[in-house]
This record gives structure tokens, C-alpha cells and sequence, in this order.
């Protein structure tokens, strides 16, 4: 699959049917281009967004491990945006108003290299859905005190054949990674999902994943567990549709200013650098 990159980070340009395809394959041992039976591994799956992509800018080890994992998703509108517009012959203020437009007016328009946007919660919502149809056991690591418990709860009333083998708050500190590994194993999961936040929980799978014995799917999914946990309500299905979800969530968050500054502004300043 074809990689798009955006300020030196690689994303697959394809749907979120097509992410989880290549997932689907990778359990069955096929190579998805040629279909050929391949050696069983490990499979990493990152979500940057903008402002991930803004951090990757200040650490060369980040970048790094996102683009050598296995699968890199389109999380948020600007990613697609900056797909388009870098993507355009000239590249000039003017056009780069007009692109900016569309997000809003012809938000089609800006789908032309990257088709989708792949949030991380949504894609692991799916990701429960194919462990539960394979019965494949899943662990829950990261968010606050008592969160993967709720989580654990209402997937498993939804999912009946989901065995969620393990959960654990747990910590990105290096000191505690042999007592959670060996946690996870004991658990037999063969899907983790971390949610420690950006960038620690995918600097947190690049030094343990070889190092699990039963775990051969790994992905960090930010606050996904504080969604499904009912923690944090989605934006209404128009916000998401027009990719103003960041919208809706600074309405309820006003303290989330600071960061939604970073994933439009900020982003937007580095993509105008980038062309």
C-alpha cells in the first residue's frame, strides 16, 4: 500500500474497510498484495493526528516509530486536508485559502488522496467487533483508575463472544514495563490496545510488542477508552461528518484550547512550511 507523507510522516492512504482488512489478513498469515501465506509476526497500528504529527517535528525517535509501524490511519480532518493541498501543482496562499474552504464547504474535495479519516475510536470499536467474531482475547491497558473496567463491561454486554482477557490503568514509566508484560501474558491476549496517550503509549509498543509472548496486534488509541467508558460524549454525527468534531469537543472543553490550537493553527503553519 501507498504512503502519503505529511511532514515526514508516512500514512496508508485508504479507508477504514481497508485498515481492517489488512488486519483481518495479517490474522489469517496473507500478504495483502499478493495473497501468499506469510510467517505469523507482530502488527503495530498507529492514529496520528495533527498534533501528533506536530510532536513527531520535535522528537526524531517518534517519527521514527511511527513510521515503522505496520499501519499508519488518517485520524482527523487536517490530516486529510494536508494530504490535498500538498498534493496540489501550486501551492500558494490562494490556494491554500481555497483548501482550507473546502474543509468545510466540499469536504469531498479534500478526500481525493486520502479518501477517510480512521479515528482511533471508532477503529477500535471495529477491532472489538472482528476480536469477538474470531474469538480472540483482548487486553485493555492505560486511562485512568477504574476506566478499561467500565470499558470492559458495557463492550462485553455488546460484544457477547468478546473475551476481554485483561485491563490495568497501568503506567508508561520504563520501571513498570516487565510487571505489566508480564501481566498481558498471563492473560493470553493476542489484541492490546493502550491508551496512554500520544506519544507514550506508541513509544510504549515499540519497546514491549517483540517482547509479548502472546500479543501479535498492538494499537494506542489516545481517549477512546474514556468514550466507550462514557466518560467524554461524542460530537453529534453532522460535527463528525464535516471533521468539526474538535469543534464540538472544545464547547465542552474550553480547557482544550491549548491543544486545539495546535492541530489547526499550528498544523496548518507547518503544512504552508512543508509545500
Amino acid at each position: 500500500m501507498s504512503r502519503v507523507f505529511i511532514a515526514g510522516i508516512g500514512f496508508d492512504a485508504v479507508r477504514e474497510s481497508e485498515a481492517l482488512l489488512r488486519v483481518a489478513d495479517f490474522f489469517h498469515g496473507r500478504d495483502p498484495k499478493s495473497q501468499k501465506i506469510q510467517p505469523a509476526g507482530k502488527f503495530f497500528l498507529t492514529t496520528p493526528n495533527p498534533e501528533m504529527v506536530l510532536a513527531a517535528q520535535k522528537s526524531s525517535a517518534f517519527k521514527k516509530v511511527l513510521n515503522s509501524s505496520d499501519f499508519v490511519a488518517a485520524d482527523g480532518v487536517g490530516i486529510l486536508w494536508a494530504s490535498y493541498f500538498l498534493n496540489l501543482k501550486r501551492r500558494n496562499f490562494f490556494t491554500l485559502l481555497i483548501s482550507l474552504a473546502a474543509v468545510l464547504f466540499v469536504p469531498q474535495k479534500i478526500r481525493k488522496v486520502i479518501p477517510e479519516r480512521t479515528t482511533g475510536t471508532d477503529l477500535f470499536l471495529k477491532l472489538l467487533e472482528f476480536a469477538a467474531s474470531r474469538k480472540k482475547k483482548v487486553f485493555l491497558l492505560g486511562a485512568r483508575e477504574g476506566i478499561a473496567e467500565k470499558v470492559k463491561k458495557k463492550i462485553e454486554r455488546r460484544f457477547s463472544q468478546l473475551e476481554i482477557s485483561g485491563v490495568f490503568a497501568g503506567s508508561p514509566k520504563i520501571s513498570e514495563e516487565a510487571k505489566i508484560r508480564e501481566q498481558i501474558d498471563e492473560s493470553r491476549a493476542e489484541l492490546l490496545f493502550v491508551a496512554f496517550g500520544a506519544p507514550n503509549q506508541e513509544m510504549w509498543i515499540a519497546r514491549n510488542l517483540s517482547k509479548l509472548k502472546t500479543v501479535k496486534f498492538a494499537a494506542g488509541i489516545g481517549g477512546a477508552f474514556d468514550f466507550h467508558a462514557g466518560m467524554i460524549s461524542r460530537a453529534p454525527g453532522i460535527f463528525r461528518r464535516l471533521g468539526l468534531e474538535w469543534l464540538w469537543r472544545l464547547i465542552r472543553q474550553p480547557s482544550r484550547l491549548p491543544r486545539i490550537w495546535n492541530a489547526t493553527f499550528r498544523f496548518i503553519r507547518l503544512v504552508w512550511r512543508e509545500r
